[in-house]
């Protein structure tokens, strides 16, 4: 059994980051007799797996539901999270290729360049 501090310096976060997660009901966690929470290793395992869930970009809310009992329902969420992904690298590489352009570019000002303009009117 783990302390909240103990598992918060574990996992490199602070101590209401893991509240916050029980407070919305994406962590749940037991408490003893006195009220003072205890992190059994499955609980820690559930905080590890949301904060993994938060660094690959899902909202609590998003991690909430990927973490449900129902694995369509997680999977949905999941598949719904990488299409949303997917669609911001395609505007990054689009905004890299712009960018190439410009420091490429033979003319002074991005007007003058037929090029630009064309990826000007694609936004």
């Amino acid at each position: 059994m783990k302390t909240i501090g103990e598992v918060a310096a574990e996992l490199g976060i602070e101590a209401h980051v893991l509240r916050h997660w029980e407070d919305v009901g994406a962590l749940t966690v037991r408490r003893d007799g006195n009220g003072y929470r205890i992190y059994d290793d499955d609980a820690v395992e559930q905080a590890r797996t949301v904060l993994k869930l938060r660094r690959v970009g899902l909202s609590l809310p998003e991690v909430t539901a990927a973490m449900a009992p129902k694995k369509s329902t997680a999977q949905a969420v999941v598949r719904a999270k990488i299409a949303e992904l997917e669609g911001e690298v395609v505007q990054r590489q689009e905004a890299i290729t712009f960018l190439q352009h410009t420091v490429e570019c033979r003319h002074r000002y991005l007007d003058d360049c037929p090029d630009c303009a064309t990826f000007v009117r694609e936004a």
